[in-house]
């Protein structure tokens, strides 16, 4: 699907966690469909607060956020989770795999929850089993591997893993928390430029958080969050 209007807007978004300083503070911020943006910051900026407010896990004290042009407060607590898996996949720093499941079980998982995803993936592939088979290969996972147990892969391949179940089933939006954090310098941009043909063949938007600045030439878009964050700056002054 192809989405005219941003993926993602943030306007006037205020966060504070309970009996704490503001934490953000965003004026403005959008993500267009099939951007690849490089979101940076240092420690405690509020990077993963706010990947938490783009998936509904939070809702902000005041603003806005909208994903597809769905402001998510106007949503039920269900509903939000109903609308991140329909729309939204996430590539965590750990990976969050289920080790004593194989590795197409933990691939298949949003499909499970998504009729949407689970509809998209079967038109292309047939079946949801084909769209991970098809998705591990592309991303460089043997066939012989995909019945192993997730937690008997290595960090390399489990990342492999994890970003084929953000992308199965092609949701509008990934989100990737320091994915590349565990690899050295030249199987972070191998695996980077997988990520990318793999959104490109969905049409999908990434957000991608890390804080290894090398990478940011290979985005259309390189943000550093503490300036966008009008909370930070002011703690600076």
């Amino acid at each position: 699907m192809v989405c005219q209007s941003p993926i993602i807007e943030l306007h006037d978004l205020r966060f504070a966690w309970p009996k704490q300083d503001l934490l953000l503070d965003i004026a403005e911020f959008t993500v267009q469909p099939q951007q690849r943006v490089f979101l940076k910051g240092p420690s405690g900026s509020g990077k993963t607060t706010l990947l938490g407010l783009l998936g509904g896990v939070q809702l902000p004290q005041s603003g806005c956020i909208k994903l597809l042009g769905q402001d998510l407060s106007q949503l039920s607590a269900s509903a939000r989770d109903r609308f991140r898996v329909d729309h939204s996949g996430f590539i965590f720093q750990q990976f969050n795999l289920l080790p004593f499941l194989s590795v197409l079980d933990n691939v298949v998982l949003p499909c499970q929850f998504s009729k949407l995803r689970k509809q998209r993936a079967s038109i292309r592939h047939g079946s949801i089993e084909a769209a991970a088979q098809a998705l591990l290969q592309q991303l460089g996972l043997a066939r012989q591997l995909h019945s192993k147990q997730a937690g008997e892969l290595s960090i390399g391949q489990q990342q492999r893993v994890a970003a084929a179940r953000a992308l199965i089933g092609q949701p509008e939006l990934v989100i990737a928390d320091e994915p590349t954090s565990a690899l050295d310098a030249d199987s972070r941009e191998a695996f980077l430029q997988l990520l990318f043909s793999e959104c490109a063949a969905a049409d999908a938007s990434l957000l991608f958080v890390s804080h290894d600045q090398s990478l940011a030439t290979l985005f259309d878009r390189s943000i550093d969050l503490s300036q966008l964050n009008r909370a930070m700056r002011e703690q600076e002054v």
